[in-house]
């Protein structure tokens, strides 16, 4: 990791300018000894008011708001089922910590919830701010509370929402699927009346740059010199470390040259270049004019407040981005314990590498107390990117619980990973019962590189719900009790890396996030949209390293020797020995066009096989064993590919016109070498795919040789890996060797089974030959 003593050594310029305002990059986190002067407090336009349908008499918003921070990370944000409680944290700047706030959000809910016993919690930092009866079926309402002094903190502060819903009417768990109650993410923020609340300083102004509306963060770069050799690498680890300091789930960056961008919450304009390059755009102090400078400055043009880095050459500008980047940099051969998940979920997961015990209350879960009929609660364990144990092998839940006495026999637990059913624990003992450590075995073949989330659902039968008698859904005697000293233990499992694995690039960004040597990234042109594209990748993937990834730009993939490599471009600049090296085909560079708007897309060679295997009557006996591997693999888990002694050759995959965007990984030039290909038909196509693809919900599904999305129906398809080659991460030993072999073998059942044959004879004819030798001769 870079001393941060370097960041002491390049001062930052001060000046003030009759046509802007500046203000220190106050790096007071990482120098305590240095002190920002004061200068005159930066504006920013508030955002527009909110206004919402109706409202309860719980609170109204508050008219004169002068500065708003959007609160929700997500697109949607809905609270489903009898309960349930999602948690995440916001940063604070500490003008904003110490100004009087309000809580303000809107709310509908589904017609079905019944409203007397039903409640909306907000808590900020563990503390209840407000409840709020859940009664808003026809319209939305708006809600708003104050937060008392004093409990909000400079830096991360923690959200959380909590429904308790019950139905009407019904008293089935089918019905308790439909409650809901949605949060606007667009009217749902903390308003400050303080203009102070509005000052920006530094590495606090990019860590609390937020979301807008739609729960998105974005970067906009303005750098007049962006064609210019020299000034990509430099920007690339800008954009990593304004991503890594600012840890938000859907981040983009756009760069332009010639215009700044409009200005609004979760927005961030970032000007860079030297005086000479950004005077006809920008005007720059003088302190500039000498030595490297990060600040931000009013813009007197249209009064918002930008990030300035700058220098009098780019020299010096590279050394003001190193003054923000910095302090996120990490050696990648020191290990980590967490995943950063607080800005979308609270707490950050652990990050597990062997044989581990975790408790619920280290996962953040709390004791709690359940009197409906279907309860769920999410933790967030993370595991490697060499991990290998998705084929045998299983985690266990000790679970500590309670179930009253009306609870029958015929309820269970189900546990879920990833969305996935991984176990069903029944329960069977009438009259209640109390479970200390009970184990619930949890299959570890839905577990991913990376963040996983591990669901505990509870369903809950009485025999008072089959009579549903008037009253019955708002009983608030508790059935159901989880205790907050259940654990989740996690066994050891193999250690090894698999390549292609684009779940590992997507999950840890493995393999470009460990290497200690700088990934070689094939860019041919630095056309905005493909280095804004470039840079959102980019941005993600140091998020999930958990630092800024070194790159070097190369003119061929020669150049890339045996180094890790990454190529970005329209599908036309890619090398065609680069799309043969990783089996896209080559043809791909002038087929890959999808339908312009109104155009319908041409049918393609696959469907035209298909449609003439099915005349000549081989479709229906594809269709029967089809339907007998679906068959297999849903009853016995056993797949087409377990039933092979040596994987098949990886085929030639060709992007389908509906398609806009993909990524495919590969062996690279040599054997030591991972390539990865980012690529779209066209630089648009390829910047709308980026945007797409790193968002909250769609970056989880990378997996695979090839994934591909399509813009038109917002789809991801994945292409499985066929061949895969192993690369050792770890020392060798007998232990994890052997767990290698079980999990190889679990997945290849015909070489399991051949080497049990082969076993058995071998054992059977050395037995009869030692017989032969002692036993007696007559």
């Amino acid at each position: 990791m870079k001393a941060i003593l370097s960041a002491v050594i390049l001062a930052i310029g001060v000046a003030t300018l009759a046509s802007a305002q500046t203000l220190p990059f106050d790096m007071t986190r990482e120098r305590p000894q240095i002190s920002a002067p004061t200068v005159p407090r930066a504006v920013l336009p508030a955002p527009a008011q909110s206004t919402s349908a109706a409202s309860t008499t719980t609170a109204a918003t508050t008219a004169n708001t002068s500065f708003q921070r959007y609160v929700v990370p997500f697109a949607k944000f809905r609270l489903e089922g009898e309960y349930d409680r999602k948690s995440w944290s916001i940063y604070l700047t500490p003008e904003q910590a110490a100004a009087p706030a309000r809580f303000n959000f809107t709310y509908q809910n589904a017609v079905v919830v019944a409203p007397e016993a039903s409640q909306l919690t907000i808590f900020l930092n563990n503390r209840s701010i407000g409840q709020q009866q859940i009664g808003s079926p026809d319209n939305p309402s708006a809600v708003s509370f104050d937060v008392p002094r004093g409990l909000l903190q400079p830096g991360a502060n923690l959200v959380s929402f909590e429904a308790t819903q019950r139905h009407r009417t019904d008293c089935n768990i089918q019905s308790t699927y439909e409650l809901w109650s949605d949060i606007d993410p667009a009217k749902t923020y903390l308003s400050f009346v303080e203009e102070n609340a509005q000052k920006l300083s530094g590495t606090d102004a990019i860590r609390a740059i937020g979301v807008d509306g739609a729960g998105k963060t974005e970067f906009n770069l303005v750098v007049p010199a962006l064609a210019q050799p020299g000034t990509t690498k430099p920007l690339l680890r800008l954009t990593q470390g304004l991503s890594v300091l600012s840890g938000m789930p859907n981040e983009t960056f756009s760069f332009s040259t010639d215009s700044l961008p409009p200005t609004g919450p979760g927005k961030m304009t970032v000007v860079v270049g030297t005086p000479a390059e950004l005077q006809p755009l920008f005007p720059t102090p003088a302190a500039a004019q000498n030595a490297a400078l990060a600040t931000f400055v009013r813009d007197p043009r249209t009064g918002s407040t930008v990030l300035l880095i700058s220098g009098p050459s780019w020299q010096s500008v590279s050394a003001a981005i190193d003054i923000i980047v910095s302090p996120t940099d990490r050696d990648p051969s020191i290990r980590r314990d967490l995943l950063v998940t607080q800005r979308w979920s609270a707490p950050d997961a652990p990050l597990i590498f062997s044989d581990t015990n975790l408790s619920f209350s280290q996962l953040g879960i709390e004791t709690t107390e359940f009197s409906g009929r279907r309860f769920h609660t999410s933790f967030n364990v993370g595991v490697p990117a060499d991990f290998y144990a998705n084929a045998y092998g299983e985690a266990t839940i000790y679970l500590d619980a309670a179930y009253a006495k009306n609870v029958r026999p015929g309820s269970h637990i189900d546990v879920y990973v990833n969305g996935s059913i991984a176990t069903t624990k029944p329960i069977t003992a009438p009259g209640g019962g109390i479970f200390r450590k009970l184990p619930i075995r949890v299959t570890m073949r839905h577990f991913r590189p990376g963040l996983n989330t591990v669901t505990l659902e509870a369903m809950l039968l009485t025999d008072d719900d089959d009579v549903c008698a008037p009253g019955t859904t708002a009983d608030k005697t508790a059935r159901f009790a989880l205790f907050d000293t259940s654990t989740f233990q996690m066994p050891d499992f193999a250690r090894v890396a698999q390549r292609p694995n684009l779940a590992a690039l997507a999950g840890t960004g493995y393999p470009y996030g460990r290497s200690n040597t700088p990934t070689a990234l094939f860019i041919d042109r630095t056309d905005t949209d493909t280095l804004s594209a470039t840079a959102t990748l980019l941005g993600q993937m140091a998020i999930v390293a958990g630092h800024p990834i070194a790159v070097d730009l190369i003119a061929s993939p020669g150049s890339a020797g045996d180094r890790n490599a990454i190529f970005i471009g329209p599908i036309s600049q890619i090398p065609a020995t680069t799309l043969s090296q990783m089996n896209i085909a080559s043809a791909s560079q002038a087929s890959w066009r999808p339908p312009l708007p109104g155009q319908g897309a041409q049918q393609e060679t696959a469907a035209t096989v298909d449609e003439w295997r099915s005349r000549i009557g081989g479709g229906l006996m594809q269709l029967q064993i089809q339907s007998f591997q679906d068959w297999m693999h849903r009853n016995f888990d056993i797949s087409g590919s377990s039933l092979q002694f040596i994987p098949g050759a990886e085929q030639i995959f060709t992007p389908s016109n509906l398609n806009s965007f993909m990524i495919a990984q590969g062996e690279g030039g040599t054997a030591n070498a991972t390539w990865t290909i980012v690529a779209a038909p066209s630089a648009k196509d390829l910047r709308a795919g980026a945007d797409a693809i790193t968002s909250l919900g769609e970056w989880s599904q990378i997996d695979g040789h090839v994934t591909v999305y399509s813009a038109k129906t917002g789809k991801i398809d994945t292409v499985p890996v066929s061949r895969f080659d192993f690369v050792t991460t770890q020392p060798w030993s007998f232990t994890n060797y052997r767990l290698i072999a079980a999990n190889w073998l679990s997945s290849n059942i015909l070489s399991y089974a051949f080497l049990l044959i082969a076993s058995s004879l071998l054992i059977g004819i050395t037995t009869a030959g030692i017989l032969a030798k002692i036993g007696r001769r007559g």
